[in-house]
């Protein structure tokens, strides 16, 4: 270590690192830096002005600022290999290699692993070729789910109302539609119930739960409208009991780790267990290698003062045989994230507009705001829109209604031109396993 104080880098620019920066600044143990940041990390971090492409230069300044520890937010940079590559400098990385992102980065081969498993899970099929694709829908009973095998920014997976429009659709996509992340194809069993989204920190074999939380995906109140990288989320989800985690992490969890394992690439950072609650039983729609955005905001103000740096120091240690034994420590009570988005989101986004923040009714309201996409004009305290989903507004609570109530006080203080937002965050609503739209809902938020 550098010093007494620990100096950790959380790698992206969004909420989800917003919420990762204000949570390891509660810690009096640790100084905080950032690449790149916004406008909200700069009040807790310092940033580094960075792309997340220029991974050789991430690696040269981190060991040269002498960082400790490097936390990656977003998925891509994961799939680029920064941890492979800060592990070759002796930096610890709260993140996965290359090839355990894989469980992200290729749909195909994350059922390819977890199916000898016996993990509850819909069929599948996986296509390489046009030849392949209509005898593969001809195996399900009705039109299958239709997935890109790769990241795809958000446009990699549908539902399509008929088996002429998954034909064409596959077609499209096998001939490059989506470049590479379409040139193979994963077609999965349509299934329909409540999904549920959990979280651990692992290492090799090692595993701890962090709060659940839901996501609510569609961008209008009923889960109506397209599919976006998440308009809000509840912690702790209202749809599992506590002993739902601990039975869905050695469902699910624990072979899976030991599959990576016996392959020799163990898993090291932030796992995330996307399930759909069936009339049959919990069944695994995918796995992420990192927190969610818009979860982690939900779930990380639950954190106690200094429990994020604990479990990330805990989990990128070299040997973390003791990550099981940890017990984290939570705050009690409920929160609710609801996300005010750009106009024109999450088709084309309208950037540029001024964001109005009344500080008082914020203050007064009490919620935690994360900056998803700001800028700040050069020289002013003005904030911009700069992204599709603009800013994190958290609501906390005894329960769930007290924390809606405070997330809503929070955003009507806010205002830009356009903002979209959902009132519904938090209340019951119908299953989103299945949606006219045409585009399925079972998709984390790198893939939507």
């Amino acid at each position: 270590m550098a010093g007494s104080r620990l100096r950790v880098l959380v790698l992206g620019g969004g909420g989800r690192e917003h919420a990762l920066v204000r949570a390891l600044a509660t810690s009096p143990e640790c100084d905080v830096f950032c690449s790149p940041g916004n406008p909200g990390i700069a009040e807790h971090a310092t940033l580094w002005p960075i792309a997340l492409s220029a991974l050789p230069e991430l690696v040269s300044t981190a060991r040269a600022e002498r960082i400790d520890l490097v936390i990656p937010g977003p998925e891509a940079v994961l799939d680029q290999g920064i941890a492979d590559a800060l592990a070759e400098v002796h930096i610890p990385c709260c993140g996965p290699s290359r090839a355990a992102s894989q469980l992200e980065a290729s749909k195909a081969f994350m059922r390819r692993l977890t199916a000898p498993l016996g993990l509850p899970a819909p069929a599948f099929r996986i296509v390489e070729s046009v030849e392949q694709l209509a005898p593969a829908i001809a195996r399900f009973d009705r039109v299958p789910v239709l997935k890109a095998d790769g990241l795809a920014a958000g446009k990699g997976v549908f539902l399509p109302r008929d088996a002429g429009q998954c034909l064409q659709l596959g077609r499209q996509l096998l001939d490059g539609a989506l470049g590479p992340a379409g040139r193979r194809l994963v077609l999965e069993e349509r299934l329909s119930g409540p999904e549920v989204s959990l979280f651990f920190a692992c290492h090799g074999t090692s595993y701890v739960a962090l709060p659940s939380a839901r996501d609510h995906k569609r961008l209008q109140a009923g889960d109506v409208g397209p599919n976006t990288g998440g308009m809000g989320a509840v912690s702790p989800s209202p749809a599992i009991a506590p002993t739902f985690v601990e039975r869905a992490g050695s469902i699910f969890v624990a072979p899976t780790l030991q599959a990576l394992m016996q392959r020799g690439t163990p898993f090291v950072g932030f796992l995330y267990v996307g399930l759909i609650l069936t009339t049959g039983g919990p069944r695994l729609l995918e796995f992420n290698v990192r927190l969610g955005d818009p979860e982690a905001q939900a779930i990380l103000p639950r954190l106690a003062p200094g429990e994020l740096l604990r479990l990330c120091t805990a989990t990128a240690a070299p040997q973390s045989a003791g990550l099981a034994a940890l017990r984290l420590k939570t705050l009690p009570g409920a929160t609710c994230a609801v996300i005010l988005a750009a106009p024109g989101y999450p088709d084309e986004p309208r950037l540029g507009g001024t964001i109005t923040l009344d500080a008082a009714r914020l203050q007064q309201a009490g919620v935690t705001l994360f900056h998803n996409g700001t800028r700040r004009v050069a020289g002013t305290p003005t904030l911009q829109v700069s992204g599709g989903r603009v800013l994190t507004v958290v609501g906390h609570g005894a329960d769930l209604a007290a924390a809606r109530r405070c997330a809503y006080r929070g955003a009507a203080a806010i205002d830009f031109p356009g903002m979209q937002r959902r009132d519904d965050i938090g209340l019951s609503s119908s299953p989103s396993g299945t949606h006219p739209s045409g585009i399925s809902s079972d998709v984390s938020d790198a893939n939507r």
